[in-house]
């Protein structure tokens, strides 16, 4: 696997990371945890050497499994986590970027990633309430510290990582961003390479759906996030199966897959692009790996970004009450 650096930070990483959420939390299916171990140790063998997770997901259990089965080969992988939401009952309730929170945050995750160090810290959602730069320089803290290796922002608009890159240097941020969702490009990305600020893409395959596996008449059970999105309705997904079309096209003329395609279109789009596509089944961690490897044309870039541009950007992608956390 080749290695890339996010932005100017000189944080290199895997050119395809993992996405460790779908292991135990947002899809319905959560792995035994020496299932998802099995998973993410199988990845380190393939390559990957960028590992995320956060202390939301679970809550809590998906940093545990992922300290766990990065604690033998720690020094060779970069592990990356999130802090800013209060947690209560064992699910989210709201934002809380205080400093002290994200103090005693960092302390809990360092022990349940057991680690001494987090290699790249993000602000899972922006807290309109604790000004930017107040976050920015407790990060820049426990990075003094030693605690904290890089500081990334997740979701954030273009004016709040202006502002946080003036305090700390942002390394990343992470954004959903595909084929299916290209909306970052006409302010946040040019944003982004402007400061030298790199891109780590979730949701890289649509949640699925540029893996030509999904349909319009496909169901999602009650725990899968998808079965309460309103980009995933079965109107949305019909009204867009020509996306998949092209990219199951282009596939086939590469004797590739739709997921491949949809990944080596989003590391073509600029070099500190890294996507941390996710998944429990090794053959699909396989396929996701290989798209590293895959080289498209000039040609199909343009036949990609021609029907990927017709996409509907203007639905939510979240339900009201995680869409109001997306700063834009």
């Amino acid at each position: 696997m080749i290695n890339r650096n996010l932005g100017n930070s000189g944080l290199a990483v895997s050119a395809i990371g993992f996405g460790c959420m779908g292991l135990n939390h947002g899809f319905g299916h959560a792995l035994a945890e020496q299932e998802a171990v099995t998973v993410i140790r199988a990845a380190v063998d393939l390559g990957v050497t960028f590992f995320d997770t956060a202390e939301v997901y679970g809550p809590y259990t998906n940093e545990e499994l992922v300290g766990k089965a990065l604690a033998p080969i720690r020094d060779r992988v970069v592990i990356a986590t999130k802090f800013g939401f209060t947690i209560d009952g064992g699910s989210s309730t709201g934002l809380d970027s205080r400093p002290d929170h994200i103090r005693a945050t960092v302390d809990e995750s360092l022990q349940r990633l057991d680690t001494d160090r987090i290699d790249l810290l993000y602000q899972h959602r922006v807290d309109p309430d604790v000004p930017i730069e107040d976050v920015a320089g407790t990060v820049k803290e426990l990075i003094e510290a030693g605690k904290v290796g890089h500081f990334g922002l997740s979701e954030a608009g273009v004016e709040v990582i202006r502002r946080a890159h003036s305090v700390q240097p942002v390394t990343a941020l992470q954004s959903e961003y595909s084929l299916w969702w290209r909306e970052p490009e006409a302010e946040i990305i040019p944003t982004l390479h402007e400061l030298g600020i790199g891109l780590v893409p979730f949701s890289p395959l649509g949640k699925g759906f540029l893996t030509g596996t999904i349909s319009g008449s496909t169901s999602f059970g009650d725990g899968d996030v998808r079965s309460r999105s309103p980009r995933y309705t079965e109107q949305m997904r019909t009204a867009h199966q020509g996306l998949v079309d092209q990219v199951t096209a282009i596939a086939g003329q590469h004797n590739a897959t739709p997921a491949q395609v949809a990944l080596a279109w989003i590391l073509a789009q600029h070099p500190t692009n890294v996507p941390i596509p996710g998944t429990t089944k090794l053959h699909r961690l396989e396929e996701n790996t290989g798209a590293a490897e895959l080289q498209l044309t000039a040609a199909d870039l343009d036949q990609l970004n021609q029907v990927s541009a017709q996409v509907d950007l203007t639905t939510n992608r979240y339900p009201e009450r995680m869409q109001q956390w997306i700063n834009r």
